[in-house]
C-alpha cells in the first residue's frame, strides 16, 4: 500500500536526531511528560516583540495599566487553552496536527488548510529571523558600536537561520533541552529586569494614567492573543510523544502556564517602559530600545537570552514547519523540508529588514492575518475532536483510494465548507494596512475579533452539516477497538 515517503519504519527520537516524520508514534515509543510541555510553551515566548505589544497597548490602546494586566492574563488563557485543547489530539493519535487533519479534511482536502498555514509559517518564522537579527545587531552597536549595514544584515540574518535550521533539524530532544535551559536563564534576567524597573520608573506617571475604552481593552486581547493562536496547528506535534493516558488538563494546564508566565510579565514591563519612552511602539526596530532603556550590564546579557529563545522560537516553527510541507505531498525527510522555510526565512527577512518601512506595522498586520488563516482551521479540527476519540495510523499515512479517510474522492466536503466558508467571513471583519474587509468597520471588526468569529462560524457550520461516515479497516478495529470493516464510523 503505498504511503507518505517519510514514513520510516523504526524511527525513534531517543538519539540526538529525531529521524521521524509524520508517521504516527507507536505506544511503546510514547515516553514524554505532560511536565515536558511547560518550559517547551516558555521557551515558545521568549521574544522582546511582546515587550513592544505592551507597549503597544499603553500608546495606541490608551490603556492604563490596570487594564494592561487583565489583558495580559486574559489573552494567554484563552489563546494557550486552545492551544492546549488541540494539543489533546497529539497524545490521542501520536502524530503531528497537520498529518490528523487528514482525517478531517480528507487526504486531499488537507492540502488547502495545510498550504495556507505552511505559507503563513513563512511570515511567523521570517519576523522572528528578522527579530533574533536585530538583537544581534543591537548587540555589536552595545559592545563594540559597530552600527548597522545591508553587509551585517545579511551576515546576522544568515547565522541566525542557520542556527535556527540546525536545532529544528535535530527533533525534539533538541528543542527539549534548549528550552528548558533558556527557561531558566532567561526568567533570571527577566528578574533582574523587573527589578531594575521597580527601583527606576516614576511609579506616579505610570498609575497617574487614566483608563481607556473597554473596547480598546478587548482589541489588545485580541492583538495578544493572536500569537498564541498561531501555535494552535503545531500544539499536537509537541504531545505525540505523551502516552495516551497523559492527563488532559494537566496538559492544558502546562500549556497555558508556560505561556503565560512569559507573557504576563514581558507585556507589562512593555507598558511600564513605554510610559517614559512612548517611541518604543512605533521603533522600526524593535530591540535596540532595550539598549537605551537599561544599562548594558543588564541589556547585553539580556539581549543575548532573548536570543537564544527567539531562534527556538523560530525553531519551534520550523520543527512544525516541516511536518506540514510533508502532508502537502513533498517528498523529502523532515529535517530536508525544514530547509525550505530556513531558505524562505532568509530571502522574506532581507526584504523586511532593507525594504520594509515599518516592521511593527507589518508585523501586527501579519498577526491579524495569521490568527483569522489558522482559526478557520481551528474551529473544523476542535468540534472534530468532539466527535473523535482515536486516529487510524494506517489510514493517516495511505494517501491513497484505499484510505479510510478518503472520503469522497479525497475530499471531505463537510469540512472543506465549514472551512473556506468562516475563512472568507473572518476575512471580511478583519483591517490591516493594506487590507480592509468590508465589515471591518464594525463592532467585531474595530475590535480584533475576526478570528473569533472565524472560529465561531468554522465549528458550528461543521457541527451542523451532515456527518461524513468512513469505513474503518480492521486493522484499527484490531488497534483501537473500533468496528468492524463492514460496520461504519461517522465521524
Amino acid at each position: 500500500m503505498p504511503h507518505d515517503a517519510s514514513e520510516a519504519a523504526g524511527a525513534t527520537h531517543d538519539g540526538a536526531m529525531e529521524t521521524r516524520g509524520l508517521e504516527p508514534v507507536p505506544d511503546a515509543e510514547r515516553t514524554g511528560r505532560v511536565r515536558e510541555l511547560f518550559p517547551t510553551w516558555v521557551a515558545a515566548n521568549i521574544s522582546v516583540l511582546l515587550l513592544t505589544m505592551g507597549a503597544g497597548l499603553i500608546v495606541f490602546n490608551g490603556l492604563n495599566l490596570w487594564q494592561v494586566l487583565a489583558v495580559a492574563i486574559i489573552a494567554p488563557v484563552i489563546s494557550y487553552g486552545i492551544v492546549g485543547l488541540i494539543s489533546i489530539a497529539g497524545k490521542r493519535g501520536g502524530a503531528p496536527g497537520m498529518a490528523l487533519s487528514r482525517a478531517v479534511f480528507g487526504q486531499r482536502g488537507n492540502l488547502f488548510p495545510g498550504a495556507l498555514i505552511w505559507v503563513a509559517r513563512w511570515g511567523w518564522e521570517t519576523i522572528n529571523a528578522v527579530t533574533g537579527a536585530y538583537a544581534v545587531l543591537t548587540v555589536l552597536d552595545l559592545l563594540f558600536g559597530v552600527k548597522s549595514n545591508t553587509f551585517l544584515i545579511v551576515v546576522t540574518l544568515l547565522l541566525f537561520v542557520t542556527c535556527t535550521f540546525l536545532v529544528s533539524g535535530l527533533g525534539i530532544n533538541a528543542l527539549r533541552v534548549c528550552s528548558k535551559w533558556s527557561t531558566y536563564l532567561f526568567g533570571a534576567f527577566s528578574v533582574l529586569v523587573l527589578v531594575y524597573l521597580v527601583a527606576n520608573t516614576d511609579w506616579d506617571a505610570v498609575f497617574a494614567r487614566p483608563a481607556g475604552s473597554t473596547a480598546m481593552m478587548v482589541a489588545g486581547i485580541g492583538t495578544i492573543a493572536a500569537g498564541g493562536i498561531s501555535w494552535v496547528p503545531s500544539g499536537p506535534d509537541f504531545t505525540r510523544y505523551l502516552p495516551r493516558t497523559a492527563s488532559s488538563k494537566a496538559l492544558v494546564g502546562s500549556t497555558i502556564g508556560g505561556a503565560g508566565i512569559v507573557v504576563l510579565p514581558m507585556v507589562l514591563m512593555g507598558a511600564v517602559m513605554a510610559v517614559s519612552t512612548p517611541d518604543l511602539a512605533s521603533a522600526s526596530d524593535p530591540v535596540s530600545f532595550i539598549g537605551e532603556l537599561l544599562p548594558m550590564w543588564i541589556s547585553v546579557p539580556y539581549l543575548v537570552i532573548a536570543l537564544i529563545g527567539m531562534l527556538l522560537i523560530n525553531s519551534m516553527s520550523m520543527y512544525s514547519a516541516g511536518f506540514t510541507a510533508q502532508t502537502l505531498g513533498i517528498k523529502v525527510s523532515r529535517a530536508a523540508a525544514v530547509s525550505v522555510n530556513a531558505v524562505i526565512s532568509l530571502v522574506f527577512g532581507f526584504l523586511l529588514m532593507v525594504v520594509a518601512t515599518s516592521f511593527i506595522g507589518s508585523f501586527i498586520s501579519f498577526l491579524t492575518l495569521l490568527a483569522v488563516a489558522f482559526s478557520a482551521w481551528i474551529g473544523v479540527f476542535g468540534v472534530d475532536m468532539l466527535r473523535r476519540r482515536t486516529y487510524d495510523p494506517v489510514a493517516l499515512m495511505d494517501t491513497t483510494p484505499t484510505s479510510a479517510y478518503w472520503y469522497r474522492g479525497g475530499y471531505a466536503w463537510q469540512a472543506m465548507t465549514a472551512w473556506a466558508v468562516a475563512l472568507v467571513v473572518g476575512l471580511l471583519f478583519t483591517k490591516v494596512d493594506w487590507f480592509a474587509g468590508p465589515l471591518a468597520s464594525s463592532w467585531i471588526g474595530e475590535n480584533g475579533l475576526g478570528w473569533a468569529v472565524t472560529i465561531l462560524v468554522a465549528g458550528v457550520l461543521y457541527a451542523v452539516l451532515p456527518r461524513t461516515a468512513a469505513a474503518l479497516p480492521a486493522r484499527a478495529a484490531a488497534a483501537d477497538g473500533t468496528p468492524e470493516p463492514d460496520e461504519t464510523v461517522s465521524i
